[in-house]
């Protein structure tokens, strides 16, 4: 099974890009996506971002992601 996690671009230099999960930043191939920019939402699959999604979208993905982190968590 994969899995592609909505991440924010904070930057770009060239075909990378800086973006952002959570709080945490790292980097990004925006080889498949030549037309993302910066505050853009991407799903990020291995280091690659592999299509531009809706921000209200990514936004309730993560939300639903950070609910079952809450739900998973022992008391």
């Amino acid at each position: 099974m994969c899995l592609a996690i909505p991440a924010r671009i904070n930057t770009i230099e060239g075909t990378e890009a800086d973006v952002e999960i959570g709080g945490i930043i790292q980097k990004a191939s925006l080889m498949l996506t030549p037309g993302a920019r910066v505050g853009d939402y991407v799903l990020l699959h291995t280091g690659y971002a592999i299509s531009i999604v809706n921000e209200i979208e990514a936004e309730q993905t993560l939300a639903l992601f950070a609910e079952i982190a809450r739900l998973t968590e022992p008391e």
